[in-house]
């Protein structure tokens, strides 16, 4: 529910009158009430804010954070996206983020909407997300003095310096699409390309163990006493050249620790 009074000049109101948890925006010094999300938005931001903030690149996301760039403004867009976490003292982001997402239902104000992204790229917004839940799945990007694109389910989203990964678009709308690429950005977080790389590694750490276990089979076999310290030193080396040559030497050594020597 937008107020009228709000476009006819500068309005009373300022940003530090409102409270953490306040139901009200600021559009111009005037107040626009803000009525709870509906299922389907409420769901589609957790899924995107999930997705977002995965991406190996982000340092921080936030739901519904007011951004108030100047005292009459106090903008709350469903995710806000940084590249380093805010800090100091104040309750609102008082720098705009680069990324804003915002998910129009049935019930959007098209009026207010349409000022919320002016206001937000005004401020040093980079990209506005507009995902819209009416109608064939799409997302709108609006950026400065540019005009606004139209994306597709079927199409993808970049935004080079921000985030690091393409997004799909139905990973924005669609749950298990979304799962898919949160798999895959949290993967890279931790140092692996894709989940093919952790099985090969799984693979290598098999085959690694199996040359291990060859080794104390060998030398045990023969009667040789195999104490923890070579057996610690086996199994800590994961390079399966070495280990095929510790093999070699299990065959013909007469002291366990003496496969260690060239």
């Amino acid at each position: 529910m937008t107020d009228p009074a709000r476009h006819s000049g500068r309005g009373p109101f300022r940003a530090d009158q409102l409270r953490d948890g306040d139901r009200y925006e600021l559009s111009n010094g005037h107040p626009i009430y803000c009525v709870p999300a509906g299922w389907k938005h409420g769901s589609g931001s957790t899924t995107g804010g999930l997705v977002l903030d995965s991406d190996p690149d982000v340092q921080w996301t936030g739901a519904d954070v007011g951004v108030s760039p100047e005292a009459g403004t106090l903008r709350a867009p469903d995710v806000v996206v940084r590249t380093t976490p805010p800090s100091g003292d104040s309750t609102w982001l008082t720098e705009a983020p680069p990324l804003a997402v915002e998910y129009a239902g049935p019930g959007q104000d098209q009026r207010d909407l349409k000022d919320k992204i002016a206001e937000l790229l005004a401020a040093g917004t980079q990209q506005v997300w507009v995902v819209r839940l009416v109608g064939p799945q799409r997302v709108e990007v609006h950026r400065p003095n540019q005009p606004m694109q139209i994306y597709a389910a079927s199409d993808v989203l970049e935004f080079p310096g921000v985030l690091r990964n393409p997004v799909p678009v139905r990973a924005l709308f669609d749950r298990d699409a979304a799962h898919e690429v949160v798999l895959r950005n949290l993967l890279q977080r931790r140092g692996y390309a894709n989940l093919e790389d952790v099985r090969e590694e799984g693979r290598e750490e098999g085959r690694e163990e199996g040359i291990v276990d060859a080794i104390l089979t060998l030398l045990r076999g023969r009667g040789l006493m195999v104490d923890v310290a070579v057996e610690e030193r086996l199994r800590a080396c994961h390079d399966r050249a070495t280990l095929q040559g510790w093999l070699l030497n299990a065959a013909r050594v007469e002291q366990a620790e003496r496969i260690f020597e060239n």
